[in-house]
């Protein structure tokens, strides 16, 4: 249905603003015949909300999707910022160019199977698809089959007392990430007492089942036995990411994380329209570090606390009459006198990246190679050069901004922030001179 080509860029710009039903109604005479005269949608009908959801991905992802009525409906756009905000996580936090094969879980899939589709329309992702209700494993089968996926989505039975992760037990070695939506509350009470506190009706009619709805702990406990299950699997799992639908889980299970020693984390926050707010987690054991946007991805003042550790920094500014050219032949220079591991530097785009075995610019370096090398330390001095343990790994880049330029740092990997800092602050003192 959709004639535009599916870019990455394409896909980042869908959703910004509100599907124009009109145009919808005009390409699929499905969502026609369900569509108001005034251009307008029930959503308080189900099967109006349906057919928006097969309407959309259908037109966007090139889709096909059966919804049983007595099964959550996915809204698309809300789903699909999941998975963008995904692809900013994994492509940021490598040094591979993105758009690889990855492997990812989705626990809990539901009927509809939706994160794995999309995911496998986007990217030449593959994914374990696992759910603990048969109704609902046999519809995501009947979904992934409809887009002809098999080879690339493997859906998983599971029962409620098996590990959420199920890695040993389908004999898989690693997978690149895992991502849930859980259901958000603790009992079928506390969901009928949530709906009755609304003044009003709910925007979208909601045909989800209780096993849907509803878990043991609400959504906060489920993602803390995905956390314990975590900390004995550690780098088998690059990012381990968990979709909520209350902020204060979020700030749990920040505290969680934190509590137990884990550095390498992101947050954010997905909003569609006025209407629909979700947050999400991501946590790693590994080094590599994901972009500002996609860790520090809250803006609103109260919640800076639980933000993770700043990882882009303006290191300072110049005036383009100086020669930005001649002052990234100066930067990579000044970089690449340094002992480090790797330094490349991109003359053309004024980008570089480089990875170093410890903070090899600081005076306590300079010194112990220096004792090292009036000692005749030679065994010493060769093990440091063969070391190929990188704890820390930067990017640096001149971008060119009206009449100046500027210089920024961006920490890519490892886990000491005060090695970051202070790398920014010797390049900042250092450059700065030859200002």
């Amino acid at each position: 249905m959709a004639s535009t080509p599916r870019t990455n860029a394409y896909f980042r710009s869908l959703y910004l603003q509100d599907p124009n039903f009109r145009a919808l109604a005009a390409r699929d005479p499905h969502f026609r015949a369900i569509l108001k005269p005034n251009g307008q949608l029930d959503f308080t009908d189900p099967a109006a909300v349906k057919q928006l959801t097969k309407t959309l991905l259908e037109a966007d992802f090139g889709l096909k999707i059966e919804l049983p009525d007595d099964r959550l409906c996915p809204p698309v756009p809300n789903r699909h910022n999941y998975i963008l905000w995904l692809k900013s996580l994994l492509d940021s936090s490598s040094y591979n160019d993105p758009g690889g094969k990855l492997s990812g879980l989705d626990i809990g899939t539901g009927a509809s199977c939706i994160y794995p589709l999309l995911g496998c329309a986007q990217r030449p992702w593959s994914f374990i698809a696992t759910d603990i209700d048969e109704e609902s494993l046999e519809h995501a089968r009947a979904n992934v089959a409809l887009n002809d996926l098999q080879s690339r989505i493997k859906v998983v039975a599971r029962e409620q007392t098996d590990p959420l992760i199920p890695l040993d037990d389908l004999g898989v070695d690693r997978i690149d990430f895992l991502m849930t939506n859980p259901p958000f509350y603790q009992s079928e009470g506390e969901m009928l007492k949530s709906a009755a506190k609304k003044s009003r009706p709910p925007h979208s009619a909601c045909t989800g089942a209780p096993v849907e709805m509803v878990c043991e702990g609400g959504e906060a406990l489920f993602v803390a036995r995905i956390l314990e299950e975590s900390l004995l699997l550690k780098g088998r799992v690059q990012w381990y990411t968990a979709m909520f639908g209350m902020i204060s889980s979020l700030e749990t299970m920040v505290d969680k994380i934190r509590e137990r020693g884990i550095d390498n984390y992101a947050v954010t926050e997905f909003v569609q329209g006025n209407k629909t707010r979700r947050w999400a987690l991501a946590w790693s054991f590994g080094p590599m570090r994901p972009s500002q946007d996609a860790c520090r991805g809250i803006k609103a003042t109260p919640w800076r606390k639980i933000l993770p550790m700043i990882v882009e920094t303006e290191l300072t500014k110049f005036p383009i009459e100086q020669g930005v050219s001649d002052k990234g032949k100066s930067l990579s220079a000044l970089v690449g006198g340094l002992d480090m591991i790797s330094w490349e530097w991109d003359a053309e785009l004024l980008r570089g990246t480089g990875r170093a075995r410890e903070n090899v610019w600081s005076r306590a370096w300079r010194r112990k190679r220096k004792r090292e090398e009036l000692a005749g330390d030679s065994a010493v001095s060769d093990k440091v050069e063969r070391s190929e343990i990188c704890v820390f790994g930067f990017s640096l880049a001149i971008s060119v901004k009206m009449t100046e330029a500027v210089v920024e740092c961006r920490w890519r990997e490892g886990h000491d922030e005060a090695i970051y800092t202070s790398f920014c602050g010797f390049i900042k003192t250092r450059f700065q001179a030859s200002i």
